[in-house]
């Protein structure tokens, strides 16, 4: 069957980073970062990236207009907190207004605490590098939370912790550009202690919010499933980047390589499971590789819609709660396959058997995606980044059709995804 309906009861929206859309030339690791020739694939920096900052409510008229459900939203805390302890009381109520505007076009908000990015006093000081240094991040997070009241019921704590650590401290891509085994391991430990912490806080502030935080999560798969090593080293893998970590601080339980460094008591540390998911990685050493003659994007990635139910269905075992995909969305320029890349996850998700309650696409714009730049466009909309004019692309009025139609139709799927196909890639890379 080509048609499917969503899950009874599925809200569909978008996801958003602030430090990727909002610009301004603030104090923080990613401005700093793009000022080194070399860091950003097309030398191009967050200073600008989509201007939303300046644009909130033309933004967010048009995620009324494409009838989104849902946003998750982030928070710039450098724009927040530019110096240690001290406030910028307009940018909190710019953020409040932001919120209180989602919510009277009948949109929901999540807020993400912690996206990747850290003010330069932060940064200065270690960062996460230091269990000392996470009182900074509770004071930052009770600050909104107590600004924000019941207008916000959901929190993200931290986004992708592992994904933060390993390319910041492991491959040294991502600032502070660190390459170390045990910086890293050390950075993951830190922020377990930090999410915990966080989420007692957030509860204690109030205490009707859900709160968890979004896991980045990917199919590790051996190259050759007969090849022993190939086995062990897809095993290994999947324990240093998500397994480990995900048991942490989804309970409290602590294996290697993360240490308890915090003294955590065994418990439940999240009120939903949010999953990241966009591509699985096939395995015959320590790293990262592409399945051959698998379909790709952009950026070479694999495109592996199983994986999503996957990641979800292991995440759900270890934790039975309702389930949330925070990110899902594909590196897509030309929008020649977007569409269908949407409609295989969401039936994937449909025709499982997973309470999936909440679907955030990845990402509303395209926008500054870290160290590509402006050159990787996952969005829905298109920016052009010279007049900051944005059209609703191909596959964003698919997606809008979905949410009006719960599911795709027949003619939606003659329309839209019988002529896209994905490209394969060739190599192992």
């Amino acid at each position: 069957m080509k048609a499917f309906k969503i899950k009874e009861g599925m809200l569909l929206g978008v996801a958003t980073a602030a430090t990727q859309i909002e610009g301004g030339k603030l104090d923080h690791s990613w401005m700093e970062w793009a000022k080194v020739k070399g860091h950003i694939a097309d030398g191009t920096s967050p200073e600008c990236a989509d201007d939303h900052y300046s644009r909130v409510q033309e933004d967010t008229r048009l995620m009324k207009e494409m009838g989104l459900q849902i946003s998750r939203l982030g928070l710039e805390w450098a724009r927040i907190e530019p110096e240690e302890g001290v406030y910028d009381e307009q940018a909190v109520q710019h953020y409040m207004d932001e919120v209180t505007l989602l919510l009277s076009y009948g949109i929901k908000p999540l807020v993400t605490l912690h996206h990747f990015t850290n003010p330069m006093w932060f940064e200065s000081k270690g960062a996460f590098e230091k269990i000392e240094n996470i009182p900074c991040f509770l004071r930052f997070a009770e600050k909104m939370v107590m600004a924000f009241g019941d207008k916000v019921n959901e929190y993200i704590t931290i986004n992708e912790p592992n994904v933060y650590a390993t390319n910041g401290y492991f491959f040294g891509s991502w600032p502070p550009g660190e390459k170390s085994f045990f910086k890293t391991v050390n950075v993951m430990s830190v922020m377990t202690v930090a999410h915990i912490k966080a989420y007692e806080k957030i509860h204690a502030l109030n205490p009707n919010a859900r709160v968890s935080f979004a896991n980045h999560m990917r199919v590790f798969a051996p190259e050759n499933p007969k090849n022993l090593k190939h086995r062990v080293f897809a095993k290994l893998t999947e324990q240093f980047f998500q397994g480990a970590m995900t048991k942490a601080m989804c309970k409290g339980e602590f294996a290697f390589p993360i240490r308890n460094i915090g003294h955590v008591k065994k418990g439940s540390y999240c009120d939903f499971i949010a999953v990241n998911y966009y591509t699985r990685s096939t395995v015959s050493s320590l790293g990262d590789g592409v399945k051959k003659g698998a379909p790709i994007n952009d950026l070479g990635w694999e495109i592996y819609p199983e994986g999503i139910v996957e990641c979800a269905r292991k995440l759900h075992t270890l934790l039975p709660l309702p389930i949330y995909i925070t990110e899902n969305g594909t590196c897509d320029n030309t929008d020649a396959f977007r569409s269908r890349y949407i409609y295989d996850h969401l039936k994937a998700i449909s025709e499982s058997d997973l309470p999936i309650e909440r679907y955030y696409h990845w990402s509303f714009t395209d926008n500054f995606e870290w160290a590509e730049g402006e050159s990787a466009r996952f969005g829905i909309v298109h920016v052009d980044y010279e007049s900051q004019k944005r059209t609703i692309k191909n596959s964003g009025q698919f997606y809008s059709k979905i949410i009006a139609n719960k599911g795709v139709t027949d003619d939606c799927y003659a329309q839209y995804i019988e002529r896209e196909t994905y490209k394969t890639g060739d190599a192992n890379e």
